[in-house]
């Protein structure tokens, strides 16, 4: 965190001067999201995982209700796993059609492959989830800090 100073009424952050508290609450986001993206490694790998999982590759056929094309992971996964299934008959869900809520389908495969290369690109929404959720509890965490009383968000 910078110099913090109030100012007739307006802050001083960050090398700015005569910021609304709308503007200091924007600089303190911004500010937290460098400092947690900074770090590299894991929010790349989140990236590449949810990338890998989009099924823009093409495929031999399939059934009329499935869904057209496979991902790299998919296609990565069977590689490794090739037709290894789960002991004991068990199923495991994996999302398949989309990566909202209101587009993805829950299905049960048996298949390890099936299992990991569908979970792949979930992984990398979970990771990029908690980095948000992060950098919005800091956020609020320094803007109540700083933020005179009538500018607190709550």
């Amino acid at each position: 965190m910078d110099t913090v100073e109030q100012l007739n009424g307006t802050y001083y952050y960050a090398g700015k001067s005569n910021l609304n508290a709308g503007e200091l609450l924007f600089m303190i986001f911004c500010e937290n999201t460098l400092e947690q993206l900074g770090l590299g490694v894991t929010d790349f790998s989140a990236v590449v995982a949810i990338i890998s999982g989009r099924n823009n590759l093409g495929t031999r056929g399939k059934f009329a209700n499935a869904t057209k094309g496979t991902s790299y992971a998919s296609k990565a996964s069977r590689a490794v796993f090739k037709k290894a299934k789960f002991p004991f008959g068990m199923s495991l869900p994996t999302w398949v059609g989309g990566y909202t809520p209101w587009t993805a389908r829950k299905i049960y495969v048996r298949n390890i492959s099936a299992f990991v290369g569908r979970s792949v690109p979930l992984l990398g929404i979970i990771i990029l989830a908690a980095d948000i959720s992060q950098i919005i509890y800091r956020t609020v965490r320094d803007y109540k800090v700083i933020a005179r009383e009538e500018d607190k968000l709550w």
